[in-house]
């Protein structure tokens, strides 16, 4: 897709309630492209009451339209034909992702839209391919087991992936048959807003899906204290998400889906079948989004003896990176979100480097004319397991390198204190393989790759303080149904 005009973009703004766009706010908050860090619209800050008037209606709709109790079939040909809408619209909706996120139109257009699309398939046709079950009984008893949706399900997503994050949420919600109140970044809110629109189009009934604006302390807080907020999906930083499951506790005792923090390791050996090719995947790992994603590969854990070499291929395809604005199709590097992150990234490398780590490559803000905030690939050598550097979530493009002699030593380094998301080992060796797969304390782990497919039925989610639950599988779905056991005594029948 080509390069675009980011003023002569159209922005839904407002609420998204009853299925209708809502823009009657009293106080609205600035929202900036990370690309220039310009200003280009203002966002209705939701009150407790317009949190609880989008809550309300997304419970009238779960309780009297025909969107809960209809055939799994008719669900799921309305979200079918909502994926359809979504990549027909894909010329605007990338844009309108790139322009507001991080997010660049390549990307956008190529992996977004049509990932978004068809996650909503997948959840669309396994609506009607999960049940209950006849359990076992004595023979005068006929037993049950019944699932039903929770209801009303609030939906805090992230800003890193704006469309693709939200969908991992709403998808399997509104496919068992819950009702669905989101509430997107206030740093990236309006893509979703076609997002239900598009549903609307598609047959949805008005409420069933419900957008929120504002920001964490009053929307995402009053989402997840209401009393018809069956259940809390979110994600985000792990801070973030202990408050909101200590909020779900005291508020109602409601279960809550969290996927959280990472500090990902990824461990090459000397025996990888292609050790460029292998470097090359470690480097996207960490700088695809600028580092900006839950299972960045952050941690290189390199055996000793072809460590020079992995860190040489590495530094060479950072500096083939163009730094650039989401909307020029030539940008392979995306911005960082906001300037108090990237002062953030800033701040970590540099306490590295002043208590004895050695950067090889970056270390630095790209010096760009754009006004946005751009932070340059970077790689840290000489770092120790318990500096904060190797041990906190930077979430920006930079990688740690740590070396080992065996086994033991590089499970050892791979070892984090409280995270355990996700994982890369690159092998030739299938025993290794296998045998360092189930030794590593993490959710995911890649072999000989890093990073996700479109395949769907995988679930993602982490171990530790990197989560709870899963999204995406089967397992997203079951965790949007609840179950009710149900026994007859047919004796005398």
């Amino acid at each position: 897709m080509g390069a675009f005009d980011p003023n002569r973009i159209a922005i839904p703004t407002g609420h998204f309630i009853g299925g209708r766009l809502v823009n009657d706010a009293i106080h609205t908050l600035d929202v900036a492209r990370p690309s220039d860090g310009q200003a280009y619209a203002a966002l209705p800050a939701a009150s407790l009451d317009d949190v609880d008037r989008a809550v309300e209606s997304a419970w009238r709709a779960f309780r009297t339209s025909d969107w809960t109790w209809s055939a799994p079939r008719d669900r799921a040909r309305i979200m079918r034909r909502w994926a359809d809408l979504i990549e027909a619209d894909v010329d605007y909706l990338a844009c309108l992702e790139a322009l507001g996120s991080t997010r660049p139109i390549v990307e956008a257009a190529g992996w977004d839209v049509p990932f978004t699309a068809e996650g909503i398939r997948f959840y669309a046709e396994l609506a009607d391919k999960h049940g209950g079950e006849v359990a076992a009984t004595r023979p005068d008893h006929l037993g049950l087991t019944l699932t039903e949706p929770y209801g009303v399900i609030g939906a805090i997503a992230p800003w890193n992936f704006p469309l693709v994050m939200a969908s991992w949420k709403i998808a399997p919600a509104l496919a068992a048959g819950n009702a669905v109140v989101l509430k997107p970044s206030e740093l990236t809110p309006f893509s979703v807003l076609r997002l239900a629109e598009l549903a609307i189009e598609a047959g949805l009934p008005p409420g069933i899906f419900n957008v929120i604006q504002g920001d964490g302390r009053t929307a995402g807080d009053g989402l997840c204290r209401h009393p018809r907020v069956a259940k809390v999906t979110f994600t985000g930083s792990t801070r973030t998400g202990a408050a909101i499951m200590a909020t779900c506790a005291a508020h109602g005792t409601k279960p809550v889906t969290l996927e959280l923090g990472g500090k990902s390791p990824q461990i090459v050996f000397a025996d990888a079948a292609d050790l460029d090719r292998t470097a090359a995947t470690v480097a996207r790992a960490i700088t695809g989004n600028a580092g900006q994603v839950c299972v960045a590969g952050s941690r290189l854990i390199v055996e000793e003896s072809v460590a020079d070499r992995v860190v040489a291929r590495i530094v060479e395809a950072f500096a083939a990176l163009r730094p650039g604005a989401t909307w020029d199709p030539a940008t392979n590097l995306s911005p960082i979100i906001s300037e108090a992150q990237c002062a953030r990234i800033e701040g970590l490398v540099g306490h590295a480097v002043t208590v004895g780590a050695r950067r090889v490559a970056g270390g630095a803000r790209v010096d760009a004319d754009l006004g946005g905030a751009f932070y340059q690939p970077t790689l840290l050598t000489g770092v120790d397991a318990d500096s904060a550097i190797v041990t906190e979530e930077v979430f920006g493009p930079v990688l740690t390198v740590q070396t080992f002699r065996d086994e033991e030593e590089a499970t050892a380094l791979a070892a984090h204190p409280i995270y355990g998301l996700a994982a890369g080992l690159h092998t030739a060796d299938l025993g290794r393989a296998l045998r360092l797969v189930r030794q590593l304390e993490a959710g995911t782990v890649w072999v000989n790759r890093y990073g996700r497919t479109s395949d769907f039925v995988l679930p993602t989610g982490g171990y530790k303080q990197s989560g709870i639950g899963k999204d995406l599988g089967r397992q997203a779905y079951e965790a949007n149904l609840r179950v009710k056991s149900l026994l007859i005594d047919i004796a005398g029948s």
